[in-house]
């Protein structure tokens, strides 16, 4: 098998009725990812940023496990494997082109993304599904900030994502000590939408999907950009780019039909610009 199919096969994608569905398919490696698989996972993702006819995207795993984090068994063997002497910046480098790459991808992602977590979601794992607009998790669904246990500093956008979403004493405490986070803890905090049994995680989140998927893509996505902003700037700026995104969408074809079928006192038929 060639290493093109090799990561066609670990990472899945189907696109239908405006869904571009990504799966993770290493389920014999707990699903760790690859520097191939994430850079698979990032162009992916940017396909679907670029492509009108995509409006949300699904990021879900085969196996028992959602995101076991890096494959460290495979960095080591490349690591050892060089003969070359490193140099400063190189580690630095690898983590801002990499881990990080993929987590600012999810973030700047112009359509909502939608994280299904199945059983663990370690390291970049957990930030994978943390940087998803909305989460959906099965009851034995956990979150693993597993850096400290292999002595590491969290990377892969950890620093940024974990106080904003959780707080920052909450944020210290998995950090320090990288114990797990049950799903339902993980609702309680804020991270996770839905909490449900096994059997219905992918039920609940296609009814997500769909309803994404026929909404006012465009609304959805000046919206997300907001929130996204939001936590970083003062009261002003935020007022500002409200304000410049009412007027960006109010030449949408989705603001006219949202006006126009409610004045009509039917049900909107969004199309997505």
């Amino acid at each position: 098998m060639s290493v093109e199919s090799a990561v066609e096969a670990a990472v899945l994608h189907s696109d239908a009725d405006g869904i571009r569905r990504i799966r993770l398919n290493r389920p014999e490696a707990a699903n760790a990812l690859r520097p191939v698989d994430r850079d698979r996972l990032i162009e992916l993702v940017n396909e679907a940023d670029e492509d009108h006819a995509i409006r949300v995207v699904v990021i879900s795993a085969n196996g028992r496990h959602f995101c076991s984090g890096a494959d460290v068994t495979g960095i080591a063997r490349s690591n050892s494997g060089s003969g070359d002497a490193k140099r400063a910046t190189d580690s630095m480098r690898k983590i801002m082109n990499g881990a990080q790459r993929l987590v600012a991808a999810v973030l700047d992602c112009g359509k909502p993304v939608i994280a299904v977590v199945n059983g663990a979601a370690a390291g970049i794992g957990a930030h994978l599904a943390l940087a998803a607009d909305l989460v959906v998790a099965a009851e034995d669904a956990s979150f693993v900030e597993v850096f400290v246990r292999r002595g590491l500093v969290v990377d892969g956008g950890g620093a940024y994502l974990l106080p904003r979403r959780m707080g920052m004493q909450k944020a210290k405490e998995l950090a320090f000590f990288g114990d797990k986070l049950p799903a339902a803890e993980a609702q309680a905090l804020g991270l996770v939408n839905r909490v449900v049994p096994a059997a219905e995680l992918d039920a609940a989140a296609d009814e997500f999907a769909r309803r994404l998927a026929a909404g006012p893509t465009t609304a959805i996505s000046l919206t997300k950009r907001l929130l996204n902003a939001s936590p970083d700037g003062d009261r002003a700026a935020a007022f500002l780019a409200e304000a410049m995104a009412q007027e960006i969408q109010s030449t949408a074809e989705d603001s006219r039909e949202g006006v126009r079928s409610f004045m009509e006192r039917r049900p909107p038929e969004f199309r997505g610009f």
